[in-house]
């Protein structure tokens, strides 16, 4: 039996860019408001929204590209969307958001759900490049308070330091990359005590040998793992998500 789609996921939503923040050198957080947003649930901050830009060359087909909801604010019908910055024209979103303006208006679908993290977890170990940062950080948000663990983050710049809010025993490692390797970084940290649910985002290379490292050197269950690819260098969003899909299909623990 199909299960149905709640149509409050399915429909379009119009938003209009209400203030642009640099949070960091490589990274921007917008705010978007209108009273489409009237019924967005509150539960899936975290989770993403897919913007949809029209083709350049044929204005009947879109694309879409999905980003982390950041922050949800009822109470002034606002939504905050970070944005890694890419120079030059690197793809719809990437122009887009290096012309982007207070009052542009732009469309939405979504939100989809967030993937949840075990509390049940020993501890957590999150690692992910900077366009999982707004995910993450999330995350970190709503961890116990008594929660400790490790976060290995891959950024492009020392510049790009943010300042999260996090349980005290949560660790924040910065790795600049081009300097290190992610995969590197992670295996030298001093494994903790018992079982913990591992989080992991970035591009896919990276993450299928951060998979591997988990799963067969440290033989992490697969229901104590989120792993995902965000992105792929070289390839588009729509190339990206048929890799994606089919790498998924092969992975068997």
């Amino acid at each position: 039996m199909k299960t149905k789609i709640d149509p409050i996921l399915k429909r379009k939503r119009r938003i209009v860019v209400k203030k642009i923040n640099k949070i960091s050198k490589n990274m921007k957080r917008l705010t978007f408001s209108h009273e489409d947003l009237y019924d967005f649930p509150e539960s899936e901050v975290g989770g993403y929204v897919k913007l949809i830009f029209a083709d350049k060359n044929d204005l009947s087909k879109n694309f879409a590209r999905p980003f982390t909801v950041r922050n949800f604010r009822r109470d002034s019908l606002e939504i905050d969307i970070d944005f890694v910055i890419h120079d030059g024209d690197h793809g719809y979103a990437s122009s887009w958001l290096n012309s982007v303006n207070n009052g542009d208006e732009i469309f939405i679908t979504g939100p989809g759900p967030r993937e949840r993290v075990s509390h049940q977890a020993d501890w957590f170990f999150f690692v992910g490049d900077m366009s999982a940062i707004p995910a993450i950080s999330v995350n970190l948000e709503m961890l116990p308070r008594n929660a400790c663990g490790i976060v290995i983050l891959e950024i492009l710049s020392n510049q790009d330091r943010i300042k999260l809010r996090k349980p005290e025993n949560i660790n924040i490692n910065w790795v600049i990359d081009q300097e290190s390797n992610l995969l590197e970084s992670v295996s030298n940290f001093k494994w903790l005590r018992g079982t913990p649910f591992v989080w992991v985002a970035c591009e896919f290379s990276k993450m299928k040998s951060l998979r591997n490292f988990f799963q067969i050197k440290k033989k992490i269950e697969k229901t104590n793992m989120y792993i995902s690819s965000y992105w792929k260098s070289g390839l588009n969003q729509e190339e990206h998500k048929i890799l994606k899909k089919n790498d998924s299909e092969k992975w068997i623990l």
